[in-house]
């Protein structure tokens, strides 16, 4: 089974549910759900949030999430976290997370490292692609970790540790209804969301494809895949 983590109510799944032909749970621990056991989990997708990867006095459920991160890792099991979520990756493997390094706000471009054009993650996507970014923390690489894509603000934007755990500081699941609500969090998002939902738009072919490769390649890791991602 897939098994799906939603840090924060407001920060869903979004589009990944979309590019997926395989059975999946989502668990919400922010509202008390229990983190599933490892023996249950054939893949692991833990998403963004509004929390820092090491507020785990405020978010006590943050500590017991980077435990059995660390022990999917050590079983190989598949992993995709998502901006916290490859923040919680790198914290859960000893990798410092910098609190307010290398903001990023927007549809934005990504390049893939000379690791990265090579990565099963970023197979079929551009050297260059759009992504949506969303972040004030970022995650540097954990030892043995490989470096597979930046941006101009952030050079930490894609790791993989091992053969099946990635981390990714950009945002792959956002639709434009998650943008504007996000940019209701404060006023100065507030006014900017008109502008950051029209530039999303704009890029909205390129990034759906991008995001369903992603997802879809993702998925190929494990051998309950099913169908590919359409040309």
């Amino acid at each position: 089974m897939l098994h799906i983590i939603q840090n924060d109510p407001e920060v869903p799944p979004g589009n990944l549910p979309e590019h997926l032909t395989i059975p999946y749970t989502v668990h919400h621990p922010y509202r008390g759900d229990i983190l599933p056991e490892i023996g249950t989990i054939t893949a692991l997708i833990v998403m963004g949030g509004a929390m820092g990867a090491n507020d785990d006095a405020r978010f006590p459920f943050l500590t017991e999430l980077k435990t059995l991160i660390r022990s999917v890792v050590a079983a190989r099991i598949p992993y995709l976290g998502v901006c916290l979520g490859g923040q919680l990756l790198a914290a859960a493997l000893g990798a410092e997370v910098v609190y307010q390094r290398w903001e990023e706000l927007g549809t934005l471009d990504v390049s893939l490292t000379q690791e990265g054009r090579k990565d099963r993650l970023f197979e079929g996507i551009s050297e260059e692609f759009k992504s949506f970014q969303w972040h004030h923390d970022s995650f540097d690489i954990p030892v043995g970790g490989l470096l597979l894509a930046s941006s101009a603000a952030c050079p930490h934007q894609a790791f993989r540790i091992g053969e099946a755990a990635w981390g990714v500081q950009f945002h792959p699941e956002v639709t434009e209804p998650i943008i504007r609500g996000w940019c209701a969090w404060n006023r100065s998002t507030a006014e900017k969301a008109d502008t950051l939902a029209g530039d999303f738009s704009n890029s909205a072919e390129e990034y759906r494809a991008n995001s369903c490769r992603l997802v879809t390649n993702f998925v190929q890791q494990f051998p309950s895949f099913i169908q590919p991602c359409p040309p």
